[in-house]
């Protein structure tokens, strides 16, 4: 059963507060009531923010943690030790047309 059907073709909307209309409404935003059409419709629509959040990396950027001290300062990024040699199976293919062709197949033991 739908609201249409319960409560008649058009439901009834209340005016809005004078409270409500002011320029300035929690959280500082203006705040604009929209005009009724037909009878029906209207409300509150924020106009803008006075006082927009950060995104989300510009929050990160701002309260990421500083190195403050010195022993931080001046430590150098880990060293580790070099990688093995990749097998030859993974070698790269070269440039030419050869990359058109099929891979050859598996040998199964």
């Amino acid at each position: 059963m739908s609201v249409s059907a319960v409560f008649g073709p058009k439901m009834v909307t209340l005016p809005n507060p004078p409270s409500l209309t002011s320029s300035r409404f929690r959280y500082g935003g203006a705040i604009k009531a929209v005009p009724r059409i037909d009878g029906c419709g209207g409300g509150l629509v924020i106009e803008c923010s006075s006082r927009p959040q950060k995104k989300a990396t510009a929050h990160h950027m701002k309260t990421r943690p500083r190195k403050t001290q010195p022993w931080d300062i001046r430590r150098k990024p880990a060293v580790y030790p070099p990688l093995p040699p990749l097998p030859p199976e993974w070698s790269f293919a070269p440039a030419d047309d050869s990359a058109a062709q099929p891979p050859p197949p598996l040998k199964s033991e």
